[in-house]
């Protein structure tokens, strides 16, 4: 499983498999990222309440995209689907939630005052390929390691 994954357009290719396995993990955390960031700007949270709001949501979120299909392709139970899982999705979400939270933090989106400002959706625009960057490499090292598994 490390450099090919049955589903993978390109078998045997790690740079795209990586890439491919960075893309779902990016859609579950993008998903929960901004949704806590939206209920936090709403609310009026200062940045650090954010930042752990929107990490906090990116990983359920995350965890949630990385479980579902492993207990459902593969018949795992939630706690076999977790044991394979945790470590790949704990350590790529982790990357990624650093890089995107940092993103949008300079580029301003922490500091909205409305999920409909300019600034909010600078500050997702610039986060999502940031963290899509940071946690390419970190991928393409797990699936090299057998430490994260595609699903």
């Amino acid at each position: 499983m490390s450099e090919t994954c049955e589903h993978s357009t390109h078998p045997g290719n790690p740079f795209v498999t990586s890439a491919q396995a960075t893309m779902h993990c990016l859609t579950g955390c993008v998903i929960g990222e901004v949704a806590g960031l939206m209920i936090a700007t709403t609310l009026g949270f200062a940045v650090w309440p954010t930042v752990i709001l929107a990490t906090s949501c990116a990983y359920l979120s995350g965890f949630t995209l990385g479980l579902l299909p492993v207990m459902r392709d593969q018949g795992k139970s939630f706690a076999e689907a977790l044991r394979l899982i945790w470590i790949g999705e704990a350590v790529s979400i982790g990357v990624m939630e650093v890089a995107m939270n940092f993103a949008d933090f300079a580029a301003g989106g922490m500091d909205a005052t409305s999920v409909l400002s300019t600034p909010f959706w600078i500050g997702v625009a610039v986060a999502v390929p940031a963290g899509f960057v940071a946690a390419w490499p970190v991928n393409w090292w797990l699936l090299k390691r057998d430490l994260k598994a595609c699903h």
